[in-house]
């Protein structure tokens, strides 16, 4: 089992890069930082968490220019973006920021993504959110053949480009690691179809986490995969519950912090540390 921390890089929290080496240092193996590039002030779209958003959706920093300043100041911990909204991105660009950061992080990237849920947020992007997992996955299917051939292309119907160079490629082969966040039906088809890892949320869908993993593996099997490696996204740090996710197949548990000062993120994060220590 490793574990990891998740926490949304505000204006307002402990710096991204002093969170970073607290969380090397105190063993952790992951940091994972969610990405909004905006909030559209209409609200229309319920929060699936609840009522109230909280701030931090709108406060957030670039993922990958967050994580490659965690690069530069770390040497082990990997660096997972918790989910990038892939479907709010040019393919091309992306797949090149992956790389980018995949290199000088020398192959720490972990490529967490997901479909999204605020609608007005998507359109702003030119995504119609009706079609938003069509277009996941064709940009997906598109950055995989831009990291891997020297001379990719790529013809669908959301996205559609001739041969083209690109480098660098990721130092990860054939690329990081792509682990779709979500527990739709609609995620589960994708994550078997064109991701390697999994990253569920333990409360959410109407079954037990562990009849899920176990549903999600028997897709697998039937779609001649071997099991799917699972990361629990805003595990509990109980070490009883613990224990259930590991019994149920996860391998990483990555644990929520609150986007706020360094006076209340690290005495949490200490105290994570020493649950995970106890557990080891």
């Amino acid at each position: 089992m490793q574990f990891g921390v998740m926490m949304f890089p505000t204006d307002y929290a402990i710096g991204v890069v002093d969170l970073g080496r607290a969380a090397e240092e105190h063993g952790f193996e992951s940091l994972f930082l969610p990405e909004h590039t905006h909030i559209p002030t209409s609200r229309r779209t319920p929060w699936p968490g609840g009522a109230e958003l909280p701030q931090q959706y709108w406060h957030t920093l670039d993922p990958f220019v967050a994580l490659t300043a965690v690069a530069a100041a770390t040497e082990r911990l990997r660096l997972g973006t918790g989910i990038c909204l892939v479907i709010e991105r040019d393919p091309i660009t992306l797949a090149k920021e992956v790389a980018s950061v995949d290199l000088l992080s020398g192959g720490r990237l972990l490529f967490g993504i997901g479909g999204g849920w605020n609608r007005e947020e998507m359109e702003n992007h030119g995504t119609d959110p009706r079609k938003r997992w069509r277009v996941l996955r064709e940009r997906v299917l598109a950055m995989k053949a831009i990291w891997t051939e020297d001379e990719p292309q790529f013809h669908g119907e959301y996205v559609d480009f001739d041969p083209i160079w690109q480098w660098p490629k990721p130092v990860q082969r054939p690329h990081p690691p792509i682990i779709m966040g979500g527990d739709g039906p609609k995620a589960v088809e994708g994550l078997i179809e064109y991701c390697d890892e999994w990253l569920p949320r333990p409360d959410r869908g109407e079954q037990p986490l562990a009849d899920r993993i176990a549903d999600v593996n028997r897709l697998a099997a039937q779609a001649g995969r071997g099991p799917i490696p699972v990361s629990i996204f805003g595990a509990s740090p109980d070490p009883k519950q613990i224990e259930a996710y590991e019994a149920a197949g996860a391998i990483r548990c990555v644990f929520g912090l609150p986007a706020a000062g360094a006076d209340e993120v690290l005495p949490r994060l200490a105290r994570y540390a020493e649950v995970i220590r106890s557990f080891r």
